[in-house]
């Protein structure tokens, strides 16, 4: 695996309401990182103009916007990012929706991803908001991420947002075909903040992540590009562990 490459995989959220705060820490992070998301907060603060300036940069754009609306909608509003040069944006409708929306990429670069899980939503969540358990559709939160996963991928997604303690499950039932990216990541001693489904770097790699969100931890170190460096280091150490988990087949 290449430096170049790794730096790829490490996606850092812009999670900040302007475009200042944004090119600064593009400015830190970018000797290291080529990746970045941009999520609803800055999104709505400063619009398309902020993903042209990225890409423009040589930069890839996670659009990070989880529409959900109707299909025709879907299909429209991704046909629009698509123009953007966004390489990713993020939906939460693994059925019509789905569908629609990997119509309305055509033929640009543009994948879609569909959010299986909020990491920051958890058993206890699920249990209060779709019956899970005893008597209810699904047995319990691997299930439920399951379904969803096999749903979107099904209507076209071309990956997935799940946590990294799915990775490992759904990549041995789907395979090496869809894009797995794990947000709610945080190395030893990091505080969970609203997160409550989260692991570390290396683990969710050596589990079959390919692509990983990190915000806060590196955002709020004292020295944010070392801190993006250490988790790439882990990315590294888990792609070579990765074999010996998973097998050569994924």
């Amino acid at each position: 695996m290449s430096a170049g490459a790794s730096e790829r995989r490490l996606i850092f959220a812009l999670d900040v309401a302007s475009r200042a705060e944004a090119e600064t820490l593009v400015a830190k992070l970018r000797p290291s990182v080529g990746f970045f998301k941009v999520g609803l907060e800055l999104f709505v603060s400063e619009g398309p103009e902020l993903v042209r300036w990225l890409v423009g940069e040589g930069l890839d754009v996670f659009l990070d916007l989880k529409l959900y609306d109707i299909p025709a909608t879907m299909r429209r509003s991704v046909a629009a990012a698509s123009r953007l040069g966004a390489r990713f944006i993020t939906i939460h409708d693994a059925g019509a929706g789905a569908a629609a929306a990997r119509e309305g990429t055509d033929d640009s670069r543009l994948q879609v991803l569909c959010v299986t899980l909020l990491t920051s939503v958890d058993a206890r969540d699920l249990r209060d908001n779709v019956g899970m358990g005893s008597g209810g559709r699904f047995r319990d939160l691997d299930e439920y991420v399951g379904w969803r996963a096999r749903t979107a991928v099904s209507n076209g997604c071309d990956g997935l947002i799940c946590s990294g303690q799915n990775a490992r499950r759904l990549r041995r039932e789907l395979g090496p075909g869809p894009i797995l990216v794990c947000p709610g990541i945080r190395l030893g001693g990091d505080r969970l903040d609203d997160q409550k489904r989260v692991v570390t770097p290396y683990r969710a790699v050596r589990d079959g992540a390919d692509y990983l969100v990190v915000g806060r931890p590196i955002r709020d170190a004292a020295d944010p590009l070392a801190q993006a460096r250490k988790i790439l280091a882990e990315i590294d150490r888990g792609l070579q562990d990765r074999k010996s988990t998973l097998g050569s087949g994924v």
